[in-house]
Order: C-alpha cells, then structure tokens, then sequence
C-alpha cells in the first residue's frame, strides 16, 4: 500500500503531462513518426469512387455473375440472401422504414447511390480480407446485392457506364452536397 497523498500524485502525473507537451509544442516539426508515403505506395489506396462514377475501374458482372463470390466472401457474414447473420448486418429490405420507430438501414433502404455500394465493397469486404477482391469480383457482388434488393435485373450488367445510372430507392432521402463541389 502506498501510503502518498493521492493529490500529491495527481499533481506529478499533471506536472509531467504538462511538460512532454510542452517539449512537444516547442519542437515545431511534429513528432517525427513515421514517413510520407511515395506516389507508388499510395496509387493502391486511392480507389476512392463518387456518387457520379468517377473513379470507377474497369471491368464489369451481372448479379448472375456475383453469386458464387457472394456465397463464399459475403454470405456467412450477411447471410444467403443478404439478411444478415449474427456477424454482419442485413442487406436486404427495410425500404419504407426509414421514417419508422423501427429504421432499418440496408443497401435497398438507406444507401443513396449504387456507386457507393461498390466503392464500400471494394474498399472494405471481406472484413477478413479488404480490398482482395477483383474489380469484376466487386461489379458482381454489387449486382447481386443490388438484385436481391429488386434494384436492378439478375442479368443487367454493371460496369463503370452502368451503375452510376441505377436509381437507389433513397436517392432523394439526402442533401446533395457532391454536386456543389468544385471538380477536379
């Protein structure tokens, strides 16, 4: 047991607190930790896509397409059908909820533009594995979650022409603040 006066040690832990930031304000470079990134190191993370498809890869799949790669990178997560599993949320459905005591937000019901869908996929999914899958991987399996929520045909194809076109059931439910913004 220490027998210190715990005012006595807060005021040390304060003191010392105060000095290392200090030191560090008075450095003017920063910390110092780690490096900047090269052009070369950076080109594979800046995969960001619009709302308006700029960015998009080539490549291109059907929902027909995106099955099989749905059922073994997505469905033990968000289930077969995209209705969710105790480790991933559901997909599908909730369209009308929104204004409900009861919200459900999925890709049909919440997401605003298809390509976002894409660009969440490619960037984030498999949670296991980010950014493993194809860029026809990715068109496929978000063809297929944009069938299973009726948005779009089991054989429409979906490229970087195509799903900047599909109209998401939400598309209104945002204020658009993309269209405002200069260009590059």
């Amino acid at each position: 047991m220490c027998s210190c006066d715990g005012r006595l040690v807060r005021r040390a832990i304060v003191a010392a607190m105060l000095t290392c930031g200090i030191a560090t304000s008075a450095s003017g470079d920063g910390p110092r930790l780690g490096r900047p990134l090269t052009p070369e190191e950076v080109a594979p993370l800046d995969i960001d896509v619009a709302p308006d498809g700029l960015g998009l890869p080539a490549g291109s799949a059907t929902a027909v397409d995106g099955v099989d790669t749905y059922v073994q990178k997505c469905a033990s997560c968000h289930g077969l059908r995209g209705q969710g599993a105790a480790t991933g949320p559901a997909l599908v459905g909730g369209l009308g909820s929104l204004g409900t005591k009861s919200p459900r937000q999925t890709v049909g019901s919440y997401w605003p533009y298809a390509t976002i869908v894409f660009d969440y996929v490619r960037r984030a999914m498999p949670y296991d594995r980010p950014m493993s899958l194809t860029d026809d991987e990715t068109y496929g399996v978000t063809a297929y979650i944009l069938w299973l929520n009726g948005i779009v045909g089991r054989d429409q194809v979906m490229d970087a022409n195509t799903l900047p076109a599909v109209r998401m059931p939400n598309r209104e439910g945002f204020v658009d603040a993309w269209s405002a913004r200069p260009r590059p």
